[in-house]
């Protein structure tokens, strides 16, 4: 099977199920040092509800909102009206009308191949000592969860289709991140890695919806809902996400 192919998203499913994607915002969100007046990239909006919670804290500021997914883009314009400006695009060719203060980004990053390429053009967008604030996978990402999905693509019926995938994700370390990043000229570069394991809600729905969805556009449509019931089954009760993520802060 070959390497990456273009992914759409459940935006309304994963709106409903983004708990946890909120839950780590929340802390990341708090690195940001806003007075409330800012111009903010959300870099890879989802459903928005994540923007929602940027939005409250920007009372006199504006946000401007991308996705690469047609249908995140049009579950993030339902939720937000015209509190945020909301467009979609690939973040690799992403051009701003004009430099923003602060970038942020939750759960993202980890899906763009080209980190290199990705940094560059959010340095692009930022003004002068704008700030950066990420949260994405890392290095380890639910390692073991991706191993009982390869167990499962490896047996028939799915082999066929699955067999000797190894993904499009982008788990990358902290200091060949921190590298990348000095590459792109941002300065005062923090980045590190955080364990932070997770018991998704909707198990069956989570994984269809976000650690499956690459897998399942490799399928017909009759084998979807069996491998993700089998990769379910492999999991275990409760089912729990090894989830790695990579932490990044630093100034353009």
């Amino acid at each position: 099977m070959s390497g990456s192919r273009t992914r759409d998203w459940d935006g309304a499913a994963y709106d409903r199920i983004s708990t946890p994607q909120e839950q780590w915002a929340t802390v990341t969100l708090d690195r940001l040092e806003l007075q409330g007046d800012e111009s903010v990239l959300d870099a890879g909006c989802g459903s928005g509800r994540v923007t929602r919670m940027l939005l409250d804290r920007l009372p006199r500021g504006r946000v401007l909102a991308v996705d690469a997914a047609p249908t995140m883009v049009q579950q993030a314009r339902e939720n937000l009206d015209d509190r945020a400006t909301v467009w979609q695009s690939d973040l690799v060719e992403l051009e701003v009308p004009e430099p923003v203060d602060a970038v942020f980004s939750n759960a993202v990053f980890h899906w763009v191949p080209d980190h290199e390429t990705l940094f560059a053009r959010l340095h692009a967008a930022l003004r002068a000592g704008g700030q950066m604030v990420v949260q994405c996978g890392g290095k380890g990402n639910i390692e073991r969860f991706h191993e009982l999905a390869r167990e499962v693509a490896s047996q028939a019926p799915y082999e066929e289709y699955l067999g000797g995938w190894e993904g499009p994700w982008n788990f990358a370390t902290a200091e060949e991140t921190a590298e990348r990043l000095g590459a792109a000229g941002f300065h005062d570069v923090q980045t590190w890695l955080e364990e932070s394991p997770m018991v998704p809600p909707e198990p069956e729905t989570y994984l269809r919806v976000v650690c499956l969805g690459h897998h399942l556009e490799a399928l017909p449509e009759e084998l979807r809902e069996p491998y993700t019931r089998d990769v379910l089954e492999r999991c275990g009760d409760p089912v729990e996400l090894d989830y790695v993520r990579l932490n990044i802060v630093a100034r353009a």
